[in-house]
């Protein structure tokens, strides 16, 4: 899972793209990067949070009216800055890329680039397979007279070859501006515009938030498949190249997306909402009567005061937050999870003590968080905890880009709720139902392979066993 923004306009866009990296960096923590292009590309990336890769940036070297930009959380490859975004190469015509997801069919591809195609990767960074691939198709276009046509069939080429989930931003050197999304549209990418004395600035990014705060208006979202291309005439191109069944990440309302960001015409603190609402009918029928709800801050807060909302219970903010730690979700190792939820939250004493409390959070995967926050509720005198799970029991590893990727680390994928009731040391533990899930998206295909193991891509298997293979080879060091 990572966060892409790209932006062509008229003056220097590599403040812009800076500032839309920091609206983005709860998409990942591991690593950012900008490219630049004006006449060549110019690129500066590596390991850490946007403020420490860029507090000493060169910023007079990176003029240009072109660039993208990228946070990166990995879940293929390693987290050294080699494997930072962008990526570029310079044949043909020079290509930049950044792209939010994750490519299921990586070792075939690496392969056949390889064999086929004489190319070998210098990373393990999947954006390096789409980009790859991307320019072999270009190059048996005619390199002199590229047309729209010959760029689009090029990308429904690469749609049909890499499988997996991808959003992906690039710059054709000398010729435009390109965004397409994968036949499933499992992750999310917006397209915006700003007017300006000197013309209109086209943008795209993971959420709408970034617009917001750079001053966009949203135009709309990529449709599954889809390919819009802008070229130096600021023109807009676009056509659904191969496309399939809808599969949005619903994990991206649950979790991922920032609650004031609108992905799909929907608020992501509204969907929120919506599946607190739906929540709270499946607790009224276990009969338990808890004093106050509370949440886990701050992806929960709209499930749990909805919840409250419905069933006419106390919502109180019954966990204080240290808000200079980062997601614990999306931190690359368990030790470094397990020190941030103890660094990063902490019971308010006076709220839970003596009573009995139903804490919300958005999902439980590893049960890292959960269990520890149970801890920490007793520790504070809570009479009594039910843990409150506002996603159903996640059972599957993703494939698609977010870090639930080894069964092994997957508590619903052993045990049953009420061994993961013991496990946490929680009174009650309740989950969303599934279906009920998949009823509030009725008008939205959702991907849901985490808890159902219904996964909307081929080559699953293949990426399953490439990422257990690789996790186990990380704990080893």
């Amino acid at each position: 899972m990572c966060g892409v923004i790209g932006v062509f306009g008229y003056d220097n866009v590599a403040t812009e793209i800076i500032n839309g990296l920091q609206t983005l960096q709860h998409r990942g923590q591991d690593s950012a990067g900008i490219v630049v292009f004006n006449g060549s590309f110019k690129m500066h990336k590596g390991s850490g949070t946007v403020t420490n890769v860029f507090k000493h940036f060169p910023l007079e070297r990176f003029a240009g009216e072109i660039g993208l930009g990228h946070v990166r959380y990995s879940t293929i490859g390693s987290t050294e800055a080699v494997d930072a975004q962008p990526i570029a190469v310079n044949y043909p015509y020079g290509l930049a890329m950044v792209h939010n997801g994750n490519v299921v069919n990586f070792n075939e591809l690496r392969r056949k680039l390889y064999e086929e195609h004489h190319r070998l990767l210098d990373t393990s960074n999947d954006v390096a397979l789409i980009l790859y691939t991307l320019a072999t198709q270009l190059e048996k276009k005619d390199l002199r007279n590229l047309s729209v046509d010959d760029i689009f069939d090029s990308v429904q080429k690469v749609q049909e070859i890499v499988q997996g989930a991808y959003s992906a931003i690039t710059i054709i050197a000398n010729k435009g501006f390109l965004a397409f999304a994968d036949p499933y549209g499992i992750r999310p990418l917006v397209m915006g515009r700003k007017f300006t004395d000197k013309g209109v600035v086209y943008a795209f990014a993971s959420e709408s938030t970034t617009f917001d705060f750079l001053g966009y208006e949203l135009m709309r979202d990529l449709k599954p498949g889809e390919m819009i291309f802008i070229d130096n005439d600021r023109h807009i191109h676009s056509k659904i190249g191969v496309t399939k069944q809808q599969a949005f990440c619903v994990f991206e309302y649950i979790y991922f997306a920032r609650e004031d960001s609108v992905i799909h015409n929907r608020l992501v603190a509204s969907e929120r909402v919506r599946m607190g609402k739906r929540l709270a009918e499946k607790f009224r029928k276990t009969g338990l009567e808890p004093d106050i709800i509370i949440d886990v801050p701050n992806s929960a807060y709209f499930f749990a005061s909805a919840m409250a909302e419905e069933l006419g219970i106390p919502y109180r903010r019954g966990l204080a937050k240290n808000y200079h730690i980062g997601r614990s979700f999306i931190t690359p190792n368990q030790q470094e999870r397990e020190k941030m939820v103890r660094q990063k939250l902490n019971p308010i004493r006076d709220i839970v003590c003596c009573k009995k409390v139903a804490v919300v959070d958005d999902s439980i995967v590893r049960g890292t968080t959960s269990k520890r926050i149970v801890e920490m509720l007793r520790q504070a005198g809570a009479k009594e905890i039910y843990f409150i799970s506002a996603s159903p029991p996640v059972k599957h590893p993703c494939v698609y880009g977010i870090d639930m990727s080894v069964k092994r680390e997957i508590l619903a994928s052993h045990y049953e709720v009420d061994e993961i009731r013991r496990y946490l040391g929680a009174d009650a533990v309740i989950y969303q139902d599934l279906e009920d899930l998949i009823d509030l998206y009725k008008d939205l295909p959702i991907c849901h392979a985490c808890f159902s193991g219904q996964y909307p891509t081929g080559a699953a298997e293949e990426a399953l066993e490439a990422i257990e293979k690789e996790k186990l080879e990380s704990d080893r060091v």
